[in-house]
């Protein structure tokens, strides 16, 4: 995980955590990345303060990965075992996602927790009808 300086074209300033870089430059292409004050997508990254470590082993190597601290560390742990026990207790409705957090919204079908799939085109399209979305990133067993 990495987390970003980000800027908005209103000049709002603020944080966001990324699984990469890449991650990010994805996410900004499909218009996914938005600013938490004026929802404005036309964001740019800021320069950002390096990392730096402190005590411990001295490398003579500039391009290391940053280590997150272990509060740090177990704060990201719980938080990304907090959303898959969330999502393990809605209800999969697969590539149906974007539909059916439609039908619960407008009052079509009864509220409950879903998870699916999703376009990031579809994804954008629900947030900027005001149905909240949350992504959440597969566990590491799924991604294989």
């Amino acid at each position: 995980m990495i987390v970003l300086d980000l800027i908005c074209e209103a000049e709002h300033r603020f944080e966001a955590w990324f699984a990469s870089s890449q991650a990010f430059e994805q996410q900004q292409m499909a218009r996914l990345v938005n600013c938490p004050v004026c929802n404005s997508t036309q964001i740019r990254r800021l320069p950002s303060a390096p990392y730096v470590q402190t005590g411990g082993e001295r490398s003579t190597h500039t391009a290391s990965k940053p280590a997150l601290t272990s509060d740090a560390a177990q704060w990201q742990q719980q938080l990304m075992q907090a959303l898959r026990q969330a999502a393990a207790r809605s209800e999969d409705v697969g590539e149906r996602f974007a539909e059916e957090a439609r039908r619960i919204h407008y009052g079509d079908a009864e509220e409950r927790a879903i998870r699916g799939q999703s376009r990031p085109d579809e994804i954008k399209e629900l947030v900027e009808e005001g149905i909240p979305v949350l992504p959440v990133p597969p566990d590491e067993k799924d991604m294989h």
